[in-house]
């Protein structure tokens, strides 16, 4: 019986791919798999993957002859995987001796469907402690309640799938998949559906993740066109939420965040190549003028001045006819 599946996607990552398999055997036990997906990697990393099979005990080598992203490389080692919990770790990231023997153990005794974990981020040498908002720590909760209030980041806001552990029932009942292709904020859709439908859920307070920041092949770092998934991303959780049971109640807080992540690329302009930045200005006006108005004027009154007025003036700008090209 396999107790652990870690899915871990390399893609293009040879430099920091050895911080991540050295970690990976500093949480080897004999019931534990370690599924490495390559992603068509094109550097180093595949001979370092081909080595860590051979070498670290449970790992497991899968390669995929077309890229197709974080969430359709997460989506096979799910297909893969055995284990009674599913674990996340990209392939840039590590963590300490004996980190998923504990996660194990303390989410077995709490008997939930899903933990979330605090976690270290570490940008160059300086280390933060990022906390997940919700509390207190080691206490079952309703994972719906927890997407509320929608003034307030919430756990759906620590949308890290890395950062957590889940039970294969939730694999079984189709919630942790990812939406296929995504290349960027593909654990958005996927932490609301999770708060959505699982039962329980409970927080941890283990700091033995670290979570690598400043990587210049991240697409948080990159300009082109795979920026702009975000907005289906988004659109998906809209439209999933406008669906739900509790619509009414839930929709404010999906509306004010996708209003807040589309401020935040909008104040980002200048790292997105021309093309892409008028791509995002075109998209984002359609976007929000798809959006519930009472909802987005609430949402934009929450706002601070600086963050309102990008998105009111994106708001004003006029839709390009469908099929017509971006100006």
């Amino acid at each position: 019986m396999v107790k652990l599946s870690v899915i871990v996607p390399f893609f293009n990552v040879q430099t920091y791919a050895p911080d991540t398999l050295r970690s990976l055997r500093a949480n080897a036990r004999e019931d534990f798999e370690f599924l490495l997906v390559d992603d068509c990697s094109t550097d180093g990393t595949p001979r370092l993957l081909r080595r860590a099979a051979d070498e670290i005990p449970g790992a497991v080598l899968l390669r995929h002859e077309v890229n197709g992203g974080l969430a359709t490389a997460r989506n096979t080692g799910l297909a893969a995987a055995r284990g009674e919990y599913i674990a996340f770790l990209d392939g840039d990231d590590w963590l300490a001796p004996g980190h998923y023997a504990r996660l194990v153990a303390r989410t077995e005794a709490l008997g939930c469907d899903f933990v979330r974990t605090d976690h270290v981020r570490a940008d160059g040498r300086t280390r933060t402690v990022r906390r997940v908002p919700h509390g207190p720590h080691g206490v079952v909760s309703d994972p719906r309640a927890a997407i509320l209030p929608a003034h307030r980041t919430t756990s759906v806001d620590y949308a890290f799938a890395w950062a957590g552990l889940y039970h294969r029932r939730l694999l079984d009942r189709g919630l942790l998949h990812f939406t296929d292709g995504l290349r960027t904020a593909e654990d958005r859709p996927w932490i609301w559906r999770l708060h959505r439908e699982a039962e329980s859920f409970a927080t941890l307070g283990l700091l033995s993740h670290f979570y690598r920041r400043g990587v210049a092949t991240s697409l948080t770092r990159i300009g082109d066109v795979r920026r702009l998934d975000f907005l289906r991303a988004f659109d998906q959780v809209i439209a999933e939420t406008a669906a739900d049971r509790d619509a009414d109640a839930l929709l404010p807080k999906a509306v004010r965040t996708y209003c807040a992540v589309i401020a935040h690329h909008l104040g980002a302009l200048d790292a997105c190549e021309p093309a892409v930045a008028r791509e995002l200005k075109s998209r984002g006006a359609a976007a929000l003028g798809r959006l519930p108005q009472r909802l987005l004027d609430e949402a934009l009154d929450a706002m601070d001045v600086t963050r309102a007025t990008r998105v009111r003036r994106l708001r004003r700008r006029p839709v390009a006819a469908k099929g017509a090209s971006a100006a």
